[in-house]
């Protein structure tokens, strides 16, 4: 091992050594060619607009090869089942789908009381959903049913629309809990249908990229924050308490603060039932995390504690001796369809939003882990229209919103789950349990249901370490995370959602206000060009300044990208320009005075004319000589003021360009020539882009700085045309197609300008 560290640095001395040697007798490359700006290179390219298609001609297309397309793309279970290889999948997915079905079982019976809801449903709400994606998903491996997250958002609406005060018997001040239940159902089931309208909308209109304005940092966080919701409606059953129902912003803080009001008035036997549920149910977790390799499936500890806690129940009688709460009646079989409420779409069109997309979020996502492990395709839109039927058909049948579940998925997966196969069996052995069994477990207390709840939010609690993750990799992601956990804490789960979106888009907006903005240098003996001062042998071209924003322009950030332009250049642009065009003003108020002054000089000199007369002439000749006299003075007076006039014009004339420079003027100028602005970030132009790029033409030109653009994409250079930005004093010949084109173009300009300048000033 010694000789093995010691012999290490010296053999990759010996590479480095034999790499630089390959590097010099490497031979060197060498190209030349004249810049190319987008006239050249259109030309040489042949480029031209992309042919119109008139995408509805496709849509009303109709042959049997489209219509056996569309069936298979939105029923795609008719695609891969007929090529299901029996022999290789079908244990394991038999494994699979019953490990998944133990998990189920007391989940759903979890977070049936989670949404406010009598158990059963929970049942009800595993089977259907489940079996529906069998058919219309696509995802092999994630695991729809009830979900916590979900399940908290239902019941939050559940309890604010259908509270315990609304339902109060008059003669005892009891809550009549048929009449709620009742209401509740109604509220869930029109809310799941309602969802389903809205994930199935989206789906076939194509907008599953809805979910992309969900980052990773916020839906962590809102996950996590929803958790501690979970965790605090849990702590009436954990404690047998009877809490009022608080709903909307602070109704967390006022749940934690009346169970710590009413702890005195716990009930023993429910906090020790709890207690030893969540103690087993923790130790079997560890034991198959510590035998995960030898044991075939995971011991399924939930359904172990809900039998045995069932018997005890039963056999000790804990509700009539020690006063704990049971689950009561599960009847048994299947019930009939009923029809939403329309009535209610009104009050939970908000809430059904957001549970549609929190819900399609938390599935896509896994979906595509789950994909992208084992090497096959989730179509997005397929999955918005699958979970949207879910719920759609779910909401007809009493079912509650569902998503896909994380540990369930996570343990589809690892017992050897190859396709939805699993969850078809699954499926079937809850609709076994809601005919036949769900009777045994009428004796259930329900503190064992909010430790399993409790237990199973391990994963989501867990997501507190993201903090620390997050503090180290990118910071504006840890205030999002925060943003989201504070905002979903504190003003419940629909406005917290609301709220971390659009703090969200609101960081991207600032982020793109605040770009970072460089100067560019070429690095030497390349055509690269990289910012000055993150790279010291990066060295500006003498005489142009090159200029790049790391984000696109657009009206947002357009007049903050011309300020730093010009703050960059190290000229003050503006001041510079007011002085030329001060100086100009009083140049030519001077030349009128001048014109003036002339004119009045030629005027007064015209009038002292004097004429000389013979004495020896008659009075005839007199008379005729005074007034041929007078002709001719008028008519030489007259031309000299012509002269005067045109001389005067004619020196202005040719005088004014001479005296309109900065030079001539006094003024300082620029160290630099050209300007090159690096557009290559620039995605998409509106009409503020252009008026700046517009601006910054003219005001450099003032200062007789030619203006350059380089690296622009074809659609940007598309819709510069579209725009009308190109006219008779800026064309594509300023626009070339790299930044090395655009600097080597400005120098040969600049030198030939300068000779015939030179040559100018020689004639």
């Amino acid at each position: 091992m010694g000789l093995s560290e010691a012999s290490g640095p010296r053999d990759t001395q010996v590479l480095l050594a034999s790499r630089e040697t390959m590097e010099l007798k490497r031979p060197d490359y060498h190209m030349e060619r004249p810049p190319l700006n987008q006239e050249q290179l259109e030309a040489l390219g042949h480029w031209g607009p992309a042919p119109g298609t008139l995408q509805w001609r496709t849509w009303l297309q109709c042959s049997r090869a489209r219509a056996r397309a569309l069936l298979l793309r939105h029923l795609p279970v008719l695609a891969w089942l007929p090529r299901y290889p029996v022999r290789d999948w079908l244990l394991g997915d038999v494994l699979s789908g019953l490990s998944v079905a133990i998990m189920q079982l007391p989940q759903g019976l979890a977070y049936a009381l989670l949404a406010g809801l009598p158990p059963v449903f929970g049942l009800y709400s595993s089977f259907y959903p489940v079996f529906v994606y069998f058919l219309f998903g696509t995802s092999r491996h994630i695991s729809v049913g009830t979900f916590a997250v979900m399940s908290v958002m239902v019941g939050s609406v559940t309890e604010s629309l259908a509270p315990n005060e609304a339902f109060l018997q008059a003669p005892n001040s009891t809550v009549n809990e048929t009449a709620r239940d009742a209401a509740r159902v109604q509220l869930a089931s029109t809310l799941s249908v309602l969802v389903g309208l809205f994930q199935v909308g989206l789906g076939l209109v194509h907008f599953g990229f809805v979910v992309t304005y969900l980052s990773e940092p916020l839906v962590r966080g809102y996950t996590t924050a929803a958790s501690v919701q979970v965790f605090v409606s849990q702590l009436k059953y954990v404690f047998g308490l009877q809490l009022s129902s608080f709903s909307g912003p602070l109704s967390l803080v006022y749940t934690v603060l009346e169970v710590c009001w009413k702890l005195p008035q716990s009930v023993v036997g429910t906090v020790v039932t709890a207690v030893v549920a969540g103690v087993v149910l923790l130790a079997v977790k560890l034991l198959n995390d510590k035998l995960r390799r030898h044991l075939p499936l995971p011991l399924p500890g939930e359904l172990l504690t809900l039998i045995g806690a069932t018997g005890i129940s039963y056999g000790v009688g804990l509700k009539q001796r020690f006063g704990v709460d049971i689950v009561g009646n599960i009847p048994t079989g299947l019930i009939l369809p009923v029809a939403p409420s329309p009535q209610l779409f009104t009050k939970l069109v908000g809430n059904a939003f957001a549970i549609a997309v929190v819900g399609f979020a938390i599935a896509i996502s896994l979906g595509k882990i789950f994909a992208l492990r084992h090497g096959y395709r989730v179509d997005g839109n397929q999955e918005l229209v699958a979970l949207g039927l879910c719920n759609l058909i779910g909401g007809i049948f009493q079912c509650f919103p569902v998503s896909c579940s994380m540990s369930r998925s996570l343990v589809q997966e690892s017992t050897g789950g190859n396709t939805q196969v699993a969850g078809a069996i699954a499926s079937l052995f809850i609709l076994i349990i809601i005919v036949k069994l769900g009777e045994l477990f009428q004796d259930l207390p329900k503190a064992v249901l909010a430790a399993v709840v409790i237990v199973n939010l391990k994963g989501m609690l867990m997501q507190f370490g993201d903090i620390r993750s997050f503090w180290k990799a990118n910071r504006v992601d840890l205030l999002i995370w925060l943003v989201t956990f504070v905002a979903t804490t504190l003003l419940n789960l629909d406005l917290g959602l609301a709220v971390a979106v659009a703090f969200s888009l609101l960081l991207v907006v600032v982020r793109t206000q605040l770009p970072h903005y460089s100067v560019l240098g070429q690095v030497p003996d390349t055509d690269v060009y990289r910012d000055v001062a993150e790279y010291l042998e990066a060295r500006e071209v003498p005489g142009v300044k090159v200029f790049r924003s790391s984000a696109t322009m657009y009206f947002a950030n357009a007049e903050l990208y011309s300020d730093t332009l010009k703050q960059k250049c190290g000229v003050d642009v503006d001041r510079l320009i007011s002085q030329k065009k001060k100086l100009l003003r009083k140049q030519k108020l001077k030349l009128k005075q001048l014109q003036k002054d002339q004119l009045q000089t030629q005027a007064a000199a015209s009038k002292g004319t004097s004429v000389f007369i013979n004495v020896n002439t008659s009075d005839g000749d007199i008379k005729r000589n005074n007034v041929e006299g007078s002709k001719a003075t008028q008519v030489s007076a007259g031309s000299d003021l012509e002269d005067a006039a045109a001389s005067g014009q004619e020196g202005a004339d040719a005088k004014a360009p001479d005296q309109s420079t900065l030079e001539a003027l006094g003024l300082p100028q620029p160290d630099f020539h050209s300007l090159v602005l690096d557009l290559s970030s620039l995605s998409f132009v509106d009409t503020v882009s252009l008026k700046s790029l517009r601006n910054i033409f003219r005001d450099f030109r003032e200062i007789e700085v030619e203006v350059y653009m380089a690296a622009c994409h074809t659609p940007v250079v598309t819709q510069l045309e579209v725009g009308h930005f190109f006219d008779a004093s800026i064309t594509k010949q300023h626009l070339f197609a790299s930044v090395h084109d655009a600097v080597v173009f400005a120098l040969q300009h600049a030198r030939s300008s300068q000779a015939s300048s030179v040559l100018a000033t020689k004639l």
